[in-house]
């Protein structure tokens, strides 16, 4: 295979590892700091989706102009490097990578299912497992050491986000009037 092609294979996955990350961690802050602060599952799922396609496209739309502004910089300076990912393919796979997975945050909310928030967490913390060992097929690192990486990373920005929820609404809207 071609360098060329490996790197814009390497370069989609990663942006497809990323984005999916990414939209499965933040999706979940918003349920995770939704639930800190005790909120009803309507406002969950209203700001769970604002986010989800929010921010999907802010991240899409960001590697569009930055993966652009890398090519166009490198024409202004007459240094045309041989191996790009095309800009509008890598926001597509950002995209859609984003969105997917950052979907599954909210299945427990969407379809009403038992305890929301438990089966969320239960959710992401599969989705995070499942990524990390899936990279591992493409890096030929081990499987549980991609798997259990991807999780602790993954859930400690989860935890942050829970935190952050129960501390702004048992401290401080008890300060402001």
């Amino acid at each position: 295979m071609r360098a060329e092609k490996i790197h814009e294979k390497a370069s989609l996955f990663g942006e497809a590892v990323f984005a999916a990350d990414d939209g499965l961690i933040t999706t979940f802050a918003v349920v995770a700091g939704s639930a800190g602060a005790t909120l009803s599952p309507t406002i969950v799922l209203i700001l769970g989706f604002a986010n989800l396609f929010a921010d999907g496209l802010s991240m899409a739309t960001g590697r569009y102009l930055g993966l652009k502004t890398e090519l166009e910089y490198e024409e202004a300076e007459e240094k045309n490097i041989v191996y790009h990912t095309p800009p509008l393919k890598s926001a597509l796979i950002t995209y859609l990578a984003f969105i997917v997975v950052g979907f599954v945050p909210l299945i427990p909310f969407v379809f009403g299912l038992g305890s929301t928030f438990v089966l969320s967490a239960i959710l992401v913390a599969i989705s995070l497992f499942l990524i990390g060992g899936f990279r591992s097929f493409f890096t030929k690192k081990g499987w549980m050491q991609s798997a259990v990486e991807m999780l602790l990373i993954g859930g400690g920005s989860a935890g942050l986000a829970y935190l952050v929820g129960y501390l702004v609404e048992n401290f401080l809207t008890k300060v402001t009037p």
